[in-house]
């Protein structure tokens, strides 16, 4: 569903990716691991369109999207779980879902929205309890869950998650990793972004490992948790 080849992305004179490459299945979960700024942002930003790259392709269900705009990316079946959620913080928890489905909406394709907000609701009956609250004032789990929610309302058949476990609860992390399990039981193809290496090998089908902008480790999930490399750089302790 994903396949990024030998892909360069630079802030200026700095280059934060060099020669990236890495696939993900239709189906799969793929995790993608390092420390904090290790250029895994930086990776999604550039697969949605919202950076230039400077040399590689990326390519969305075998057709090339590397020069497409982002709404474009999106149009075709790709959603973003943004590095801090990224809300609209005074609308209701409802009006943060609908926006989900603007894509749809824009199209005058408003067929199934309703359902998908159920579906929604019954994914998280928390956010049911808090349709009319400020996406704002909700607790730092919850606002996870509607960033979440939201990208679902766009019926993606891929999603990037970006660091949904930073700065939440422990067993906040759990509840959130066991939706993103659901996600793959729903038939969707997930990357996801991560420092917390632990978790995010005990979801994933495969993982790579990215260090200072370069690919340096890739696998199964399993062996990749038995890696002395993996156990000394993210597993101690």
């Amino acid at each position: 569903m994903i396949e990024v080849r030998d892909l360069d992305v630079s802030y200026g004179k700095i280059q934060a990716l060099r020669g990236v490459s890495l696939r993900v299945a239709e189906g799969e979960i793929v995790a993608l691991l390092g420390a904090n700024g290790a250029g895994k942002s930086t990776l999604v930003k550039a697969v949605c369109g919202l950076l230039p790259k400077q040399a590689g392709s990326v390519r969305l269900s075998g057709a090339d999207i590397t020069r497409l705009e982002t709404a474009e990316i999106a149009r075709r079946g790709l959603a973003l779980v943004p590095d801090g959620r990224r809300l609209f913080g005074p609308l209701p928890v409802q009006d943060n879902l609908l926006l989900g489905a603007y894509v749809r909406l824009a199209r005058l394709r408003p067929a199934n929205v309703e359902a998908d907000l159920e579906a929604v609701f019954a994914l998280f009956p928390r956010l049911r309890e808090r349709a009319r609250q400020a996406a704002g004032t909700l607790s730092g789990g919850e606002q996870q869950m509607l960033a979440i929610g939201r990208a679902l309302m766009a019926r993606p058949r891929v999603i990037l998650l970006d660091e949904p476990s930073i700065g939440l609860a422990p067993l906040v992390v759990k509840e959130i990793f066991q939706v993103i399990r659901s996600l793959k039981a729903r038939g969707l193809t997930v990357l996801l972004v991560e420092q917390n290496a632990r978790m995010g090998l005990r979801v994933a089908d495969r993982a790579y490992v990215l260090e200072l902008g370069r690919i340096t480790a890739e696998g199964q999930a399993a062996a990749l948790r038995e890696s002395a490399v993996v156990q000394r750089l993210y597993l101690a302790g």
